[in-house]
């Protein structure tokens, strides 16, 4: 059987719609979520220099990961252990639809992320 992926935004308001246009250049990259929590689609990363794992980027942070590296792809649950994930590199995302971690604004990050290519849209419909 073939397996064929199903995409649809029915019901979705188009403000938390992630990925923002140009879908066509997304780049992902696959990472390593350090284990303890549940991440939600549209959360910015940051990578634990030490670990090389990815975590919520906090402005706070003394180990990495304050540096916004990346925006998770899809909701994973990696409360039981460290779980493998998709993280965009790359693309057009819809500011209402990240989750930033403690500390950030979308101001703080958008720099960070326009340099590793991750342009920030606001409220994009």
């Amino acid at each position: 059987m073939n397996y064929r992926p199903s995409f649809s935004t029915e019901g979705v308001s188009a403000s938390k719609v992630l990925v923002a246009g140009n879908a066509h250049l997304l780049v992902g990259r696959k990472v390593t979520l350090l284990a303890g929590a549940v991440y939600a689609a549209g959360t910015v990363l940051g990578v634990i220099a030490a670990s090389k794992k990815h975590t919520v980027s906090a402005s706070a942070a003394t180990d990495g990961s304050e540096e916004p590296d990346l925006i998770l792809a899809e909701t994973v649950d990696a409360t039981a252990g460290d779980r493998e994930a998709l993280g965009y590199a790359r693309g057009d995302f819809n500011t209402s639809a990240l989750v930033l971690g403690a500390g950030h604004t979308v101001a703080s990050i958008t720099e960070a992320l326009r340099t590793k290519g991750i342009t920030l849209l606001v409220d994009v419909a």
